[in-house]
């Protein structure tokens, strides 16, 4: 393999490494708002994973306990998110967005004193000559367990909203929740179900920040990528399989910016190439909103709208 060729493969890993925390992300964020559920409490979400992984991957030594751990974390401020809005009706805006402050200094305070330290990241499933093919090999078969994984569940939440009789029911309720009510479905519950989902799947994407891609535990480590996942909800018009190709868009302008200020080609100062990521996120979300008629489509009719089940 030449050196361009090996060159180019390193890229396109390192941009599905980067991409693989925000799929998690987005997954979870389609289901919650297929249920009409308005989160914007994902980079709080995503924090608390992340130090709750990695405490519980130095604790134990188990980097499998740090991923239950950054799941159970997720769900936690997911249901404290979803009690707040489902129970006692609290605007979901405000509470999502006081949900990612009270993520990020909560966060900093449980991890503040393991700022620094390293744990043994996740190692890549190798498959012996498999892995060894050019070019072939490295792409499909030398990623680490969770890169697999959010294919697997890219592929599952698609089938399940869009195949299943329950992805139906969570579609319905997030279309219109008073006529699910009244045809006897349990709308609070099955919101309560779709918040929970959406945490798990924050407190997962966290869980890769901190236990593979860095893997330390650093304040903020997350630098925004919450706010990335709620773009790509609506960079993906609410589809799974479209999250897949947005996350790798942004994967590869992470990357792509990170050569950049390696390779010192530019005179251009760090901190601009850092901004990359964030700027083509807000420009991707001027134009989508430039055409209403596509997001009236194919938002969910009740998104955000708090639910009050008639007497």
């Amino acid at each position: 393999m030449d050196a361009d060729t090996l060159a180019l493969t390193g890229v396109v890993m390192a941009m599905m490494r980067a991409a693989t925390p925000l799929i998690f992300a987005a997954l979870g964020e389609v289901m919650t708002e297929k249920a009409g559920v308005l989160n914007l409490g994902v980079e709080g979400m995503m924090l608390m994973g992340a130090v709750a992984a990695f405490t519980a991957a130095v604790t134990t030594g188990s980097p499998v306990l740090g991923l239950v751990a950054a799941m159970l974390a997720g769900m936690l401020m997911a249901l404290l998110f979803a009690f707040l809005t489902q129970t006692l009706m609290a605007n979901q805006v405000a509470t999502g967005l006081a949900l990612t402050i009270f993520g990020v200094g909560l966060s900093a305070f449980v991890g503040r004193d393991m700022v620094g330290q390293t744990v043994e990241p996740l190692a890549a499933i190798q498959l012996g000559a498999l892995s060894r093919i050019p070019v072939v090999g490295p792409l499909l078969f030398g990623h680490d367990p969770l890169v697999y994984v959010s294919l697997a569940l890219a592929a599952a939440v698609w089938w399940f909203l869009r195949r299943s009789r329950s992805g139906l029911v969570v579609r319905a309720v997030g279309e219109n929740p008073q006529a699910a009510h009244a045809i006897g479905y349990p709308v609070r519950l099955i919101r309560y179900a779709a918040i929970l989902f959406g945490g798990a799947m924050s407190g997962l994407g966290g869980a890769y920040l901190s236990l593979v891609y860095t893997p330390m535990w650093i304040e903020g480590m997350t630098a925004g990528r919450g706010w990335i996942a709620l773009a790509l909800v609506v960079f993906a018009s609410w589809r799974a399989e479209r999250v897949l190709l947005g996350a790798y868009l942004f994967g590869g302008i992470t990357i792509a910016q990170l050569h950049l200020q390696s390779s010192g080609g530019l005179a251009v100062p760090s901190q601009i190439l850092t901004m990359l990521p964030y700027l083509a996120t807000i420009l991707v979300l001027v134009l989508i909103s430039r055409d209403e008629t596509r997001i009236r489509l194919n938002a969910p009719a009740s998104l955000g709208k708090l639910f009050h089940p008639e007497g």
